[in-house]
């Protein structure tokens, strides 16, 4: 009979740990709430001190401190790590703050990373500074770019899509006010398309001006075309589009000239520099010009051909520099964008300020994209696996950057999404000839 129930004690552990297993690789999100979370927040009270000394980050205790221990115990004056405040637990990890010492910044934590990951049993430590003194530590369970879940409060409003997830399981926020153009790298099959579709499907449902350039004939922006304003499919289209761009930004800087207030006595309030400072009545919708395999634009077959497209490539570099004002944002999306396109490629991609670089087929693609804000993340931007579409290395112009995973979407969704959202497709008069003509849903 004991026999009997060692035998099943022992058949009932190894069921749990293979179901442990199991859960772990095929449903991470459940494994670290039930099984990694409790393991991780015991490894890290009980082994909190130790590690800090470990990590070198530990101090030595006031005098004050030194001689009350001296006078009442005849304990050992050890140092004292930064204090420690309330654990957080979140769906993908823990989040906790540190009161650092003086003499102490948040480089020393950032360069422990590593070594506190390995101390207590998690995915990954991202550090930041929260003010002076104070960091916090975001602690992650388990790969959340293996299969994207976007959090449930992503922060977004008008002109702020949630486009993707970071590897700390914080949104990736496109947000146009803050960054107002961004170049979008990537090879074939890398994701690019899906970083697209899911910024569309996002401003789908906001009262925005929706312009499309997709010289593939419209394969990748056709299907939202009940939702755009206007929409060129070839070079032909788009030289006659981006003058009328332009001139729908003439006329909304001279809109911004008249509400000004050159006339004397006029409020400070009444006085602005672009659209955002006019009222609900007087302000136009903003523009987002989506514009896909941008090397299109810079191709040409023959010498006639090349005064058009140096006259398109003026009006987009005049687009980027003077745009932002007017409310008018650039999405320029391509497999390769660098100077051996032709005059003006380099000077049209120093006004894009963000940086999303997908998988590439070569170290110098993505070394346009990120080498010139942020070169560490050139070689993250390389080591993206072909198994993983979607992954990118995303930056700007402030020297950050992060790896970002967009969620799947799948493209007869994001199409209905348009087609739903059509009635709320601003009228400009400028753009009523490049409407186009929505297809009707499938069946």
């Amino acid at each position: 009979m004991t026999d009997l129930m060692t035998v099943a004690e022992v058949g009932g552990s190894l069921a749990a740990i293979g179901g442990a297993a199991y859960a772990r690789h095929a449903h991470p999100a459940a494994y670290w709430s039930t099984v990694g979370l409790p393991a991780s927040v015991a490894r890290l009270l009980a082994s909190y001190s130790s590690t800090m000394d470990a990590c070198g980050l530990t101090v030595e205790p006031p005098r004050w401190r030194a001689l009350a221990v001296k006078a009442t115990t005849r304990r050992e004056i050890r140092p004292v790590p930064p204090r420690r405040g309330v654990i957080r637990p979140t769906a993908t990890g823990l989040r906790l703050r540190l009161r650092l010492a003086p003499g102490q910044e948040p480089a020393d934590v950032a360069a422990s990373a590593e070594r506190l990951r390995h101390a207590w049993g998690v995915h990954a430590v991202y550090v930041r500074d929260i003010k002076p003194g104070v960091v916090e530590l975001r602690l992650v369970g388990f790969d959340v770019l293996r299969k994207v879940r976007m959090p449930r409060r992503c922060g977004g409003g008008l002109l702020r899509v949630p486009v993707a997830l970071r590897e700390d399981a914080t949104a990736f926020v496109r947000d146009y006010r803050a960054v107002p153009h961004e170049l979008v790298l990537g090879a074939t099959l890398s994701g690019k398309s899906m970083y697209l579709r899911n910024l569309i499907a996002g401003l789908a449902a906001q009262p925005v001006v929706l312009v499309g350039i997709d010289c593939k004939r419209g394969v990748e922006l056709a299907p939202f075309a009940a939702r755009f304003s206007a929409l060129a499919v070839d070079q032909r289209q788009a030289a006659e589009l981006l003058p009328v761009l332009v001139g729908e930004m003439e006329a909304r800087y001279d809109l911004i000239k008249a509400r000004q207030g050159i006339a004397p006595g006029t409020p400070d309030e009444l006085i602005t520099s672009d659209i955002w400072g006019l009222s609900d009545e007087d302000r136009p919708p903003p523009v987002v010009l989506f514009i896909d395999e941008v090397a299109e634009l810079f191709l040409v077959a023959s010498r006639k051909d090349e005064d058009r497209r140096d006259e398109m490539v003026t009006q987009l570099i005049r687009l980027a520099q003077l745009g932002r004002a007017a409310g008018i944002y650039l999405e320029v999306c391509g497999q390769r964008f660098g100077a051996e396109l032709g005059k003006g490629a380099t000077m049209l991609r120093a006004q894009l300020t963000g940086r999303v670089c997908h998988r590439v087929n070569d170290e110098a693609s993505a070394k346009m994209a990120l080498g010139d804000i942020a070169p560490e993340a050139v070689y993250a931007a390389c080591s993206i696996p072909a198994e993983r579409p979607g992954l990118a290395a995303a930056g700007d112009t402030s020297g950050g950057w992060s790896r970002i995973r967009t969620p799947h979407l799948t493209l007869a969704d994001a199409a209905a999404t348009c087609r739903a959202a059509a009635h709320l497709t601003p009228d400009v008069e400028a753009l009523a000839p490049f409407r186009p003509s929505a297809s009707p849903a499938p069946a």
